[in-house]
């Protein structure tokens, strides 16, 4: 029954790639190779696995609070578009369980998985444990980063943003670049790469997706007299 229940997996994870990622426009070889490499079922509670491998975003809840795990295909094209290195320090923002962070920890030198929900945290060091991955950490603290040191070649933010990312940007090493899906009121959300050379930063959109603001980087309402 197990070996059933692992071969079943393994099918949907690429079923996951060949029908979801790479229709998505995601040709990067490396980043593919993760997404049929790490079991997305060892990153979500018994009650999600029924719908671990569909094309939907998951909502993981811990401590009174939702977590979403990104679409499959958003999210290996987010990673596509980041450019990862074999010599990049990442930063992982809300990544929940440590999916994302498994992830990139194949592909880049060190990975720092940073949430802020603290049970999701924990969950997120035992999954990273579970896993056999050696060159990723997770570390519960403030998605703005402060709780985190040194800077970051590769910062990844798992949800959508609408203000308040200077903090993030001020971790970005030289040449580094964060990638976010960037919502402005009234359209729709838009994966956006920022690149930090010579001390200024630029950004340039990537591709559309939707995503639900991280309640760190939601726009405040203003005082209206």
């Amino acid at each position: 029954m197990t070996v059933a229940v692992l071969s079943d997996f393994a099918t949907q994870r690429q079923t996951m790639v060949d029908c979801q990622i790479r229709t998505f426009d995601v040709t990067d070889q490396d980043v593919i190779a993760r997404f049929i490499d790490v079991p997305r079922e060892h990153f979500v509670p018994a009650a999600l696995q029924a719908l671990v491998y569909s094309d939907a975003a998951l909502e993981l809840r811990a401590d009174g609070a939702t977590r979403i795990m990104l679409a499959p295909l958003v999210l290996a094209r987010m990673i596509q578009g980041a450019g990862v290195t074999s010599t990049d320090r990442v930063l992982d923002v809300a990544g929940g369980a440590g999916y994302s962070a498994a992830l990139l920890a194949g592909l880049a030198k060190e990975v720092v998985a940073l949430e802020s929900i603290a049970s999701l945290s924990s969950q997120a060091a035992a999954n990273l444990t579970s896993a056999g991955v050696t060159n990723a950490k997770a570390v519960s603290g403030p998605l703005d980063g402060s709780s985190v040191d040194g800077l970051y070649d590769l910062i990844l933010v798992n949800g959508a943003v609408e203000e308040g990312i200077d903090s993030l940007l001020s971790k970005l090493a030289p040449g580094g670049r964060l990638i976010a899906v960037r919502k402005i009121a009234g359209h729709a959300g838009k994966v956006t790469r920022f690149e930090k050379v010579a001390g200024e930063t630029s950004h340039r959109v990537l591709f559309d997706a939707a995503a639900p603001v991280l309640d760190a980087f939601a726009r405040r309402q203003a005082f209206v007299f």
